[in-house]
């Protein structure tokens, strides 16, 4: 037998009972969400969107935030998941350094994403909301929000980002068989929808247009209010069933990470990995956390800290966090996840306190870390999760170049077999890489002139 076991397996009982909220520890408070005067949102303003207890969680700075044993429930269909020591991929890398993957594949939908999504519907529930609605861009959040609408007696109306629409049918379908509506965005269905396609008939979608064409439809009824998958404080609050669990699996085997990687999109399961990490490094302690993003989306690393709308109509309040501008429309990439022109507010805080790193890696470079993930461990990835793993590949390099051991661990974030499309076309040679030339960024960075301007950091 080997000294540590390949999968480390937590005890049911043992799953985490409370989410970690990291508000309660930032060294600078998170700037509030604002309208276009610069005035702080109230809670009622956001009550017409979301359900007022999802509102309370949103804004709440308490360190711990308790789970409802309903919500604990679900999430036991598959939780605790495994962690995985990734030895064939460090074998074929010839690197001392040692791999972990948490493996978020294993939820029914193929993702994290249910962890907020049961969460989400129970909340909207237990509130008397009948109907929920809410964009997707990949299709891994709509999926997990059909699946989670399924089990808490919801209506869920999901609009599709269009490109992904096209590129992924199957999960449209994955949706409909938990009984979902799908259509593809921009719509005819909204006012949002009509006027964009008014101007761009062609236009490939974005996940800011499908927000506003999901949040106009939740303002029209009184019992429907809208979800999302990424982004806001208590999204990401919810998430952090991930980090926490595994930091209790590598307290089993009597290890701590040195570098900790997951990919950005929105900042779901990065900061679901991430937070209760750097909670361990708010007291002092040292590990390197990396968020990895695609080229052609560079918000982390190219967008500046900014007000700006979390949608194109900007039906949102205004927030504080990297953008690259609301306008923006990015390329067609096959990883939809990460094709957000903004970064979630907290994630954005932590980057601009130091307190975690952000790399961009191209769209190849992740295809065959991928391709090598799968032919060595097995598991095929989705083409974000395939960001982590480039970003881990290159760590792992870099300590085989140093003569050095290291530990790293990567949010393995979902699987990629609804995603086999992409990998067809990565084969034939059809995929490139794409930078977002700086003309394009100024021009979308434009959107946001002229709106407030979010405090300094203090000392």
């Amino acid at each position: 037998m080997m000294s540590t076991p390949t999968k480390i397996l937590l005890p049911e009982k043992d799953m985490p009972r409370q989410w970690y909220n990291i508000q309660a520890d930032l060294k600078n408070p998170l700037p509030p969400p604002v309208d276009l005067s610069g005035k702080p949102v109230s809670p009622d303003t956001l009550g017409k969107i979301f359900p007022m207890n999802l509102v309370e969680q949103e804004m709440s700075t308490e360190r711990w935030i308790d789970i409802p044993e309903e919500v604990l429930e679900v999430l036991s269909l598959w939780r605790p998941s495994p962690l995985v020591r990734a030895r064939r991929l460090e074998q074929a890398l010839g690197t001392p350094a040692k791999i972990y993957f948490k493996n978020e594949g294993v939820s029914p939908a193929g993702s994290h994403k249910p962890n907020t999504a049961i969460a989400q519907a129970y909340y909207n529930r237990e509130f008397g909301i009948k109907r929920v609605t809410t964009e997707t861009g990949a299709g891994q959040w709509g999926c997990a929000l059909a699946f989670a609408c399924q089990l808490m007696g919801l209506e869920c109306k999901v609009f599709m980002v269009r490109v992904s629409f096209e590129q992924k049918p199957f999960r449209k379908l994955m949706m409909e068989t938990w009984g979902a509506t799908c259509v593809a965005s921009p719509s005819t269905e909204t006012a949002a929808g009509r006027a964009i396609l008014a101007k761009d008939p062609d236009t490939p979608g974005s996940l800011g247009m499908a927000i506003s064409e999901a949040i106009e439809q939740a303002l029209e009824e009184p019992d429907t209010r809208y979800t999302l998958g990424s982004v806001l404080n208590h999204v990401l609050m919810h998430q952090t069933i991930i980090g926490l669990e595994t930091k209790k699996q590598f307290e089993m085997i009597g290890e701590y990470p040195d570098v900790v990687i997951a990919c950005c999109g929105g900042g779901s399961n990065f900061a679901g990995m991430a937070f209760p990490f750097l909670a361990d490094k708010f007291a002092g302690r040292e590990v390197r956390v990396i968020g990895v993003e695609p080229a052609a989306c560079p918000t982390l690393t190219r967008g500046p800290f900014v007000y700006d709308a979390g949608d194109v109509a900007m039906l949102t309040p205004l927030l504080p966090m990297h953008s690259l501008g609301h306008d923006f429309v990015p390329p067609a990439i096959h990883a939809g996840g990460l094709r957000y022109h903004g970064m979630a507010p907290l994630v954005s805080h932590v980057l601009r306190e130091g307190m975690v790193e952000a790399q961009t890696i191209q769209q190849l470079e992740c295809y065959r870390a991928g391709v090598l993930f799968a032919r060595t461990e097995g598991f095929i990835p989705a083409p974000e999760t395939s960001h982590a793993i480039a970003g881990a590949i290159r760590e792992a390099k870099r300590a085989k170049e140093e003569g050095r051991e290291r530990t790293i661990v990567i949010c393995w974030s979902g699987h990629g077999l609804m995603d086999l499309n992409s990998y067809q076309s990565f084969f034939e040679g059809k995929l490139a890489d794409h930078e977002l030339p700086e003309e394009l960024l100024q021009q979308s960075l434009a959107s946001i002139e002229g709106l407030p301007k979010p405090p300094p950091l203090r000392a």
